[in-house]
């Protein structure tokens, strides 16, 4: 095993065991604060400093990892998630609307710190000349990290039902506390340090392409989490009548196999990058189906459930080429710093899709989500023309 190889297993196992805690304690906030009495719009705003705090770290981060390389950034993000694990497992009655904001917060801080780290590494392990070999990686890393993450979504419902939200929060966070002990010690020390030292400035991308891909990827993440994060948990809940084991089961089931269509998405799109366009035009029919279906009055059942299905595996795809385009456009001295800049638009469009989420459910209903969702789609196909097509295929 090459040195190389070791350390994207490394990075990959530190991701896949951040990635669990972190679905884990999403459907635990949700099921468990829904539980409380807390209205959609409510439990949006329980996630609106996880979700602004990722759009600063992205740009904070990605400076911090050139500066003092993102081995340190990675097992910051651990630590952050220990300690946020930790401010939930508090007596209920400390469990108010502020607190449960800045534990999510921090919370949001160390997911983005981890992710940026994880996808820059892989970009310094990979020769430029093997563009194949890294989209491979790049989807692999991506389509496990979901798999991992719908798995998390399932451990959540499931340790709510049997050991409470405390206990659950607290065994999550001894877990942790031995992947960042052992991360300490095996990642390599100047993974992703930049040369020349960055300054402010370099912060913003001066890449079209990278400008290009990140706002498509906005509209993107906010297209999904319109009606994904809020508003289809409380849906399957109130309107389709399912337990919390049946919507943790289902949520997981969807991003597992969400996250292995992503790992396959290179056989599906090849090496031609700029089928972005096209993959996100065919995504916007999804939802746009799903509400006309709904309006129509087939079963609710069949027309949520089906459609989402056929969403995620888009959806899959549409991603993982993303996830790879970034890390190619990305330049090889720095990269942190474009990925963070990239990573800062996905923040925000998941940001905005959550607010947007409870809030147009409680106006209007899953139907009006589902068309805006539809929407952004198409802005972010929009954005999508023009980047650079077709890169030859190598070893």
């Amino acid at each position: 095993m090459t040195p190389a190889t070791r350390q994207y297993l490394i990075i990959t196992g530190n991701y896949w065991a951040f990635t669990l805690t972190d679905g884990a304690l999403r459907m635990l906030v949700v099921l468990h604060f829904h539980q409380l009495g807390y209205s959609p719009l409510e439990l949006a705003l329980l996630f609106v400093f996880y979700e602004f705090f990722g759009v600063v770290t992205n740009l904070a981060g990605g400076y911090l990892g050139a500066r003092i390389g993102l081995n340190r950034t990675m097992n910051l993000g651990l630590l952050l998630q220990i300690v946020a694990l930790a401010m939930l497992a508090v007596p209920a009655s400390v469990l108010t609307i502020p607190w449960v904001m800045a534990a999510q917060g921090l919370s949001g801080i160390a997911k983005d710190l981890n992710k940026m780290s994880a996808k820059s590494g892989i970009k310094l392990l990979v020769d430029d000349a093997q563009q194949g070999k890294l989209y491979r990686w790049v989807a692999l890393l991506t389509g496990s990290k979901n798999t991992l993450k719908g798995v998390g979504f399932f451990l959540g419902g499931a340790l709510l039902m049997t050991i409470g939200f405390a206990g659950a929060v607290t065994s999550m966070a001894i877990a942790l506390l031995v992947i960042w002990l052992g991360s300490l010690f095996l990642l390599r020390e100047d993974l992703g340090r930049s040369k020349a030292k960055p300054k402010f400035r370099d912060l913003i991308s001066k890449s079209p392409a990278i400008n290009r891909l990140s706002a498509a990827r906005l509209f993107l993440f906010g297209a999904r989490d319109v009606w994904f994060v809020i508003a289809l948990p409380v849906y399957l809940k109130t309107i389709l009548h399912w337990d919390f084991w049946q919507v943790g089961t289902f949520m997981a089931c969807w991003i597992i196999g969400y996250g292995f269509i992503q790992t396959i998405a290179p056989r599906i799109t090849g090496m031609n990058t700029g089928a972005a366009a096209r993959w996100a035009a065919a995504l916007s029919a999804v939802p746009a189906g799903i509400a006309l279906a709904l309006w129509l009055e087939v079963t609710p059942g069949l027309a949520v459930v089906g459609g989402l299905l056929l969403f995620g595996a888009l959806f899959a795809v549409n991603s993982s080429l993303h996830s790879y385009l970034i890390v190619h456009f990305a330049r090889a001295d720095g990269v942190s710093l474009d990925v963070g800049f990239y990573y800062m638009s996905n923040a925000a469009g998941r940001l905005l899709g959550t607010v947007l989420s409870g809030w147009i459910y409680q106006l209007y209903g899953l139907e009006a989500c589902l068309w805006l969702s539809s929407g952004m789609v198409l802005l972010a196909a929009a954005f999508a023309v023009g980047l650079p097509g077709r890169q030859p295929e190598t070893a």
